[in-house]
């Protein structure tokens, strides 16, 4: 029990200074120990898309994470699909650089910001050293996507074609033909324009609805023939191919609610489903190998509680559906900016959990760790009179701290500042 706020910080905050290896990795070791054993899945949250600072606190994170606490893989917020390319790249059986990789493997854009590159770098290394018998794997758990939205079916649609005709040719052969024939174009399906316009998204037309339906017959085919498709080929690779049919169910699931105008939280809704399908899914695999993963995305995405968001709704993010599915073999840690020039984030505000948690522990480069004991042993009256600080006047990706802040997460990690090197869109 903690008497006040200021008493819980006084105790618990670690703070760690740019380069301070060994203090670094000793307060990791400290985070994991916290959480416990039974932890497959650590959620790392991002306050805000574009801070490659954050990035290079998950790089050094997810470097301590595999040398000494069992984790051989990690996912971000970037389609399945697209991150197996990564995976073939790290695994030395695909691209033979990462510029080949840079676009097609991830989504949003996120293949050009510079920490992204470091990650992928260091995890083909890893794997390259013959003295690491467990490998490490790449994923994407994201919607396909595009860096201004929604991404073509085809990728994932013709994955999962590509292995049932490998297995049972003449069945797949029939599949993809029945496909193609509604398919259409992938610029029909990635048009921006549908975003200010949804009369022209083609989720509705005659085309797409028969797809979906093409897509459900495709589903129903793999789960019917698992015994013997498993038989001919392997269990992972019959799960890569119904998970990619999956992800297409509801990838055109969500270009039919821009065509019916259902709102962005609805199709927020469906993405954080997947998400939470996908993670479930990577977590399973991993399991297989012994290992643990990592995922990294916008907090947002895996606090615990229902997300609300300025102007856009409310819906259930990923985190809190795998938290259902995994209870305590989930765990989560989100992070916090102190200020950002480049990101429009001011001094926070006397009294928010930013401004308590940087205080008398900041200065360039630091990072404050704290764990949140998921709010219990504070004071009630006072966690709910939190006040929270003002948002980004450039980036609406942010998001500050706030009272829910302490049960959506299990540790805070808040850094000084940071950048903005999205690699997509420039801020205004």
């Amino acid at each position: 029990m903690h008497s006040t706020i200021d008493d819980w910080i006084a105790a618990d905050a670690i703070s760690i200074s740019a380069g301070s290896g060994d203090s670094f990795n000793s307060a990791v070791d400290r985070v994991i120990a916290s959480l416990g054993e039974s932890v497959e899945l650590l959620g790392f949250g991002e306050a805000l898309h574009g801070g490659e600072e954050i990035l290079l606190l998950r790089n050094r994170l997810f470097q301590r994470l595999v040398e000494a606490h069992g984790y051989c893989a990690i996912t971000l917020e970037s389609g399945l699909g697209q991150g197996r390319l990564v995976d073939e790249y790290i695994s030395g059986s695909g691209a033979a650089a990462y510029e080949d990789v840079k676009e097609a493997g991830f989504g949003h854009g996120f293949g050009r910001v510079e920490a992204n590159r470091e990650l992928v770098e260091w995890m083909r290394a890893y794997n390259a050293d013959p003295s690491h018998r467990v490998k490490l794997r790449f994923y994407g758990f994201d919607i396909p996507g595009t860096p201004m939205g929604y991404a073509s079916p085809r990728q994932v649609l013709l994955f999962a074609v590509d292995y049932l005709s490998s297995v049972e040719s003449a069945v797949g052969e029939a599949h993809r033909q029945r496909i193609e024939a509604v398919l259409g174009q992938d610029a029909e399906w990635e048009s921006t324009a549908v975003y200010a316009d949804p009369s022209k998204a083609v989720g509705l037309t005659p085309n797409a609805v028969a797809l979906r339906i093409a897509t459900e017959d495709l589903i129903t085919e793999l789960r019917i023939r698992r015994p013997g498709l498993i038989a001919a080929s392997s269990w992972e690779q019959y799960g890569e191919a119904l998970q990619h049919a999956l992800i297409a169910r509801e990838l055109l699931n969500c270009h039919a609610a821009l065509a019916r105008q259902a709102g962005y939280a609805h199709g927020l809704g469906v993405r954080d489903a997947l998400m939470a399908d996908n993670l479930t899914y990577i977590v399973e695999r991993e399991r297989g190998r012994g290992g643990r993963v990592l995922a990294f995305a916008h907090n947002g995405h895996l606090q615990r509680s229902k997300m609300a968001w300025p102007m856009l709704g409310e819906w259930w993010p990923a985190g809190s559906l795998v938290h259902e599915t995994l209870g305590r073999r989930y765990a989560v840690i989100g992070t916090a900016v102190g200020r950002s020039e480049a990101n429009g984030i001011g001094e926070a505000e006397a009294g928010s959990l930013e401004a308590r948690l940087m205080a008398g522990r900041g200065g360039a480069g630091t990072t404050v760790l704290i764990p949140t004991h998921r709010g219990e042993g504070l004071d009630a009256a006072e966690v709910a009179g939190i006040p929270v600080r003002s948002r980004s006047a450039k980036n609406p990706s942010y998001g500050p701290l706030t009272a829910q802040s302490l049960s959506d997460f299990d540790w805070l990690a808040v850094v000084d500042s940071t950048g903005y090197t999205r690699g997509a869109r420039p801020l205004p």
